[in-house]
């Protein structure tokens, strides 16, 4: 018994001896928001006039950042220079760069114009300057004529002058 105490504490005083590397614990810091707001509107304007009304369940913001992030339920409104309405989007997410007030919308982003024409797609920004619908991704364009898709789009709000990239699709319309 006294071989087997003498044994433990051999054991015990070894490895109270031995140099321990402790395993660096990385712990990463949770950044909070300085601003945070539920059910929010937003107006972007320009030169006074309302350009879109984006309406967001969730809203952050870091002021160390330029961008406002909106992450529940994001519906836009567009308007054309007599502040008509003319559009309508709908995301899952977006974002909004506060020195230009350029959007990017993405995941399940549809728009809907007032004339009928209903764009999909997983990702578009909104270039406030140009007031021009931009997309690198696929995307698809129903109108009451055509279904059209391809990668890369670019288009006024309103969805009356596009461009697809590259477009494939089908339409009824007769060729003259």
């Amino acid at each position: 018994m006294r071989n087997f105490v003498i044994y433990l504490i051999s054991i015990l005083f070894y490895f109270s001896c031995s140099s321990v590397e402790e395993d660096a614990v990385s712990v990463e810091e949770k950044q909070y928001p300085d601003q945070e707001s539920w059910n929010t509107e937003i107006i972007l304007t320009k030169d006074g006039q309302k350009k879109a009304t984006v309406l967001a369940g969730h809203l952050t913001k870091n002021n160390d950042e330029s961008v406002i992030v909106l992450d529940e339920s994001v519906d836009i409104d567009f308007f054309d220079e007599d502040q008509s309405h003319i559009s309508h989007l709908k995301s899952l997410r977006a974002r909004v760069n506060e020195r230009t007030n350029d959007l990017i919308a993405e995941g399940n982003v549809i728009v809907v114009s007032d004339s009928g024409v209903t764009l999909f797609t997983e990702e578009l920004r909104w270039d406030h300057k140009r007031e021009r619908i931009l997309s690198k991704v696929f995307i698809m364009l129903v109108s009451d004529f055509d279904t059209l898709t391809g990668i890369g789009f670019e288009s006024d709000s309103d969805l009356k002058n596009w461009i697809i990239e590259k477009p494939a699709g089908v339409t009824d319309r007769t060729l003259k």
